[in-house]
């Protein structure tokens, strides 16, 4: 029985997903995955069926993410604070209609 290396399950292109590390085939990336899996406490089965994935899809994101955790611990802060950053200056579109509403 052969069975897939982790870079067979996860690729870094130029132009794919900012080239970020993430599914073969999909432009999911392994950020993603993480996020799902640490942050939102979702299962490996259920990111996999949400997602049309397989489990070794999955769990080689996983290990790509442990190989590479500083980094990618890092990706994931910076995009926090460039989220926050943003809705900081861009009010959002239901405050606006709120504000709008009140003068």
């Amino acid at each position: 029985m052969v069975t897939k290396a982790l870079d067979d399950h996860i690729k870094a292109t130029k132009g794919v997903a900012g080239g970020n590390p993430r599914i073969a085939g999909h432009r999911i990336t392994v950020q993603n995955i993480v996020i799902w899996h640490e942050l939102l406490s979702l299962s490996a089965d259920e990111i996999a069926t949400e997602y049309d994935l397989t489990l070794s899809d999955v769990y080689a994101a996983l290990a790509y993410y442990y190989d590479h955790q500083a980094e990618i611990d890092k990706s994931i802060k910076d995009s926090e604070s460039v989220v926050k950053t943003l809705a900081q200056k861009i009010p959002s579109r239901v405050s606006q209609k709120l504000n709008a509403q009140k003068t």
